[in-house]
């Protein structure tokens, strides 16, 4: 849990940082006073004059960078910003020559866009280098030798172990990790395939299904490569397993009697006897050796098993290929998030899957795999660019807004109606932070 948690701190102190970078830039560009830049914040955030302390602080020229206690984002305190932490008696007084809300209207644009832009420019930059030096995995139904697993979802709408997806809603399945994108963010209607005993099979989705699919994929796979049980890896020391007597190289043939043949019947046998004891049958080499063994609360042994053989293909690209598919994947990424809204207002019970600081750290692998942690990160920077950039009071989007409508009108909006409409988008960012930051209550 500690490398997971380390791995999303340092994702997001990346973000953070280049983010504040682009306000920052412009802003100097522009010939504004910088007053603060901050990793972290040197008070209890949100509220700006509540616990002020700084690790480290430096100042230089007119602009102190520094370090905050508050390990949770950072920011860039620019001179005639009308934000909620403005001192409101400033608001009445006349624009100064290296504030702000005295530069044009497309100088403020860019201050504003600027973090967004290094969002949006870092997550295609990471994609593109990502995809240069590791590539691109997929895994083909036709590799598939045994078909797919299906959680109780997915079989309670009509699929079945064993089974092969070839279409979804006609349209050909070219990777198995695809295929819970395709249901939930693009709304496919049914799924083609066919059985294991060859009968051919055509499921439809409905908005019910999608909500229950969305409503369990954080806690098991709505379909996943079926495959052989492996032998035994290793064996936790502090676990039940370690008093039943397994041995590396030991197979899993039989619990309480039931063949084990699959990885997926060796889930579900312990998902039947959660914190109880079963009978286990191993082939040890020529042997077959019976013991028991307690079932945690959390559905585990304490046994680690081989990996299964499954082909996954892997895709390499040149420099300039791999930019090509950095630019597609990243676009691909922020049409994903504009999905999600569509998807959490139109599929039952869906925006109570919001998540928040726990959900990502689920998302991190724990073992540090940079080729994960990149990828993570490039995804994470263009959602920062998306959310930053919704027209919600506070956030850039709220600020940008407000200039477009000065630069179509010629009417700029008073400094205390944006000071007044941050106000009110803080109570509304807070609400939404909280909310998404309770997944773990709701689920």
């Amino acid at each position: 849990m500690f490398i997971k948690i380390a791995q999303l701190f340092l994702s997001l102190t990346i973000l953070v940082t280049l983010h504040e970078f682009g306000h920052f830039w412009f802003a100097k560009r522009f010939k504004c006073r910088v007053d603060k830049f901050y990793l972290f914040f040197d008070f209890l955030f949100p509220f700006a004059n509540v616990a002020n302390f700084a690790i480290f602080k430096k100042k230089i020229g007119d602009t102190e960078y520094g370090l905050g206690w508050f390990p949770f984002g950072g920011y860039v305190s620019i001179a005639g910003m009308v934000d909620e932490q403005m001192d409101k008696s400033v608001i009445d007084s006349p624009p100064q020559p290296w504030e702000l809300r005295s530069k044009p209207a497309w100088q403020r644009l860019l201050v504003m866009m600027g973090g967004i832009l290094v969002n949006l420019i870092l997550g295609i930059l990471i994609f593109w280098l990502s995809i240069f030096v590791w590539g691109k995995q997929t895994l083909p139904m036709a590799n598939l030798k045994y078909g797919l697993a299906v959680d109780s979802t997915a079989y309670k709408m009509g699929l079945r172990n064993g089974d092969i997806i070839t279409t979804l809603g006609g349209e050909p399945v070219t990777s198995v990790n695809r295929i819970p994108i395709e249901l939930i963010m693009n709304g496919t209607k049914t799924i083609e395939g066919m059985h294991a005993n060859g009968e051919k099979f055509t499921v439809p989705v409905t908005n019910d299904d999608r909500g229950l699919i969305l409503k369990r994929i954080k806690k098991s796979n709505f379909i996943a490569p079926r495959h052989l049980i492996g032998s035994i890896d290793s064996v936790d020391k502090t676990s039940f397993a370690a008093n039943a007597g397994f041995k590396k190289g030991d197979k899993i043939i039989a619990i309480n009697n039931a063949p084990i043949i699959f990885f997926d019947d060796y889930t579900a046998e312990k998902l039947k006897n959660i914190s109880k004891k079963i009978d286990i049958k191993v082939l040890r080499g020529n042997d077959t050796i019976s013991t028991t063994c307690n079932v945690s609360t959390d559905g585990t042994l304490g046994i680690f098993l081989t990996k299964p053989d499954i082909k996954i293909v892997e895709t390499k690209y040149s420099f300039f290929e791999a930019f090509t598919e950095g630019i597609k994947d990243g676009m691909e990424q922020i049409v994903m998030q504009a999905k999600q809204f569509v998807v959490i207002f139109t599929v039952k019970d869906a925006y109570k899957q919001v998540g928040g600081f726990s959900t990502m750290v689920k998302q991190m692998s724990p073992t540090w795999d940079w080729q994960h942690f990149w990828m993570f990160t490039g995804f994470l920077s263009l959602a920062l660019a998306f959310m930053n950039f919704l027209p919600i009071p506070m956030l850039d989007g709220g600020y940008i807004m407000f200039i477009l409508w000065e630069m179509v009108t010629g009417k700029k909006v008073s400094d205390k109606v944006i000071y007044y409409a941050n106000n009110v988008g803080l109570f509304i960012v807070l609400g939404l932070m909280i909310f998404a930051n309770t997944d773990w209550l709701r689920n």
